[in-house]
């Protein structure tokens, strides 16, 4: 978002390359655990019980008392505190076309610039809407990895001209778009499915919010926003990369607001990966959101941090520095130390729904771990009288459970398929009454 010296960027990239490396605290190489007979002990906080000792028994208190403690317990020690709306923010609908993919989409491309300013920090949200349902339409929002033009192969989207996540490993400073990337995230997001069940897409490019690497918060909105610019010093509880991403959704989701064409009150905010964490954080912070989806998001997203199956809270810590707040990396190799797990974070979502998906072979996001967070999520959904998972075990692959709370997990790896699509789709149609 801000111009650099090619050395300056240079360095930053190198850096974030060796930070990067899958090392732990005393040098040797991370090995994971993926034996559930080593798992260690451990016990979950109790998301209804308060820091006093007493417990909440109803939905009105944990609105008014938990839920709050919760939230400032996450974001003290975990994403960090972000900053609301800003007041000059501004919309500018850049593009306009009718009969996108062969007729059936209308495509918008809708600049957000944060201060006002078009010399200023940015983002650029693609929006599809399906042109034979009624008007205003439910929607999916999610951040992407490769730019806008990457979800689909249309040739109208425009190429991105951010930073791109793959510049550190190629080694290149000014790594642009090229036609060459287009459309090659397409099987992640099954546009015209989506369209075809009646449902806009909406996707922002994350690297247009905070570039993916150690540094890059110095050419994102976190130094955008700072009085100090890119000398910030960031207090160990303020927000990290995951929380800058999680702000976008919900500056995103203020432009649907304003968008006639779109129901607001309908959005579903959906994630894969370090950008499932971002959603179910998304979700967690804005209550306006009235689904959240979280597929394979692992470590710091839906799976039990104490478990430390997979990657654990070290790993994460030492292979990404800047996703979460400084206060997170207190917990390396002492996760029990966390007062707060991973279920609480779904619980926060309550009473709205929310989907948690797992892939059997990504071990290293821990299924067993996410499917476990959203069970132990429950007892807070059952105090507004909404039905979680409705099995006590583990549900065998392809085969989708709960209610309020859904879970899957399918055969395949860590990536979203159109059975994951299938699935989401037909948890909102439950739940947005269609």
């Amino acid at each position: 978002m801000h111009t650099s010296s090619d050395c300056l960027l240079l360095g930053l990239l190198m850096s974030s390359f060796l930070l990067a490396v899958c090392r732990t605290s005393g040098g040797e190489a991370f090995k994971p655990n993926y034996d559930e007979s080593k798992v260690p002990p451990y016990t979950l906080p109790d998301p209804l019980t308060l820091a006093n000792g007493e417990k909440v028994t109803d939905a009105r208190s944990w609105q008014a008392r938990r839920r709050p403690e919760v939230l400032g317990l996450f974001q003290t020690h975990v994403y960090g505190r972000s900053p609301g709306r800003p007041m000059d923010m501004t919309f500018e609908l850049t593009s306009q076309i009718r009969d996108a993919l062969g007729g059936i989409a209308t495509r918008k491309e809708v600049s957000v610039y944060f201060t006002g300013r078009k010399d200023g920090p940015k983002m650029d949200m693609l929006i599809y809407l399906p042109n034979n349902a009624k008007k205003p339409v439910p929607a999916f929002l999610g951040l992407n990895f490769g730019g806008n033009h990457a979800i689909h192969s249309d040739p109208g989207i425009t190429l991105s001209r951010q930073w791109m996540r793959d510049s550190k490993e190629a080694g290149v400073v000014n790594n642009r778009a090229t036609e060459a990337s287009r459309g090659k995230e397409a099987s992640r997001w099954q546009v015209e499915k989506v369209l075809q069940r009646g449902y806009a897409l909406a996707t922002i490019y994350y690297g247009d919010i905070e570039p993916d690497f150690a540094e890059g918060w110095k050419m994102g909105v976190r130094a955008a926003l700072s009085p100090k610019g890119a000398d910030t010093a960031f207090a160990p509880d303020e927000w990290g990369a995951i929380g800058a991403w999680a702000w976008g959704l919900s500056r995103a989701l203020d432009y649907l607001e304003a968008d006639a064409d779109l129901d607001a009150k309908r959005v579903a905010v959906i994630g894969h990966s370090r950008l499932g964490k971002t959603a179910l954080w998304a979700g967690a912070q804005d209550e306006r959101f009235a689904i959240t989806i979280s597929n394979d998001s692992g470590c710091g997203g839906a799976a039990l941090s104490r478990r430390a199956f997979g990657e654990t809270v070290e790993r994460i810590n030492n292979a990404f520095p800047h996703w979460f707040c400084g206060n997170f990396k207190r917990y390396n190799l002492k996760e029990a130390d966390l007062p707060v797990d991973q279920h609480q974070l779904i619980a926060l979502i309550a009473p709205r729904p929310v989907y948690v998906a797992s892939a059997e072979e990504d071990r290293w996001a821990d299924p067993r771990g996410e499917f476990l967070s959203a069970k132990h999520a429950e007892p807070v959904y059952r105090l507004f009288g909404e039905k979680g998972l409705g099995v006590e075990d583990m549900p065998p692959v392809n085969q989708p459970v709960g209610d309020t709370i859904g879970y899957h997990i399918r055969t395949g790896n860590h990536d979203v398929k159109e059975y994951d699509w299938e699935q989401y789709l037909k948890f909102a149609d439950r739940h947005f009454g269609r």
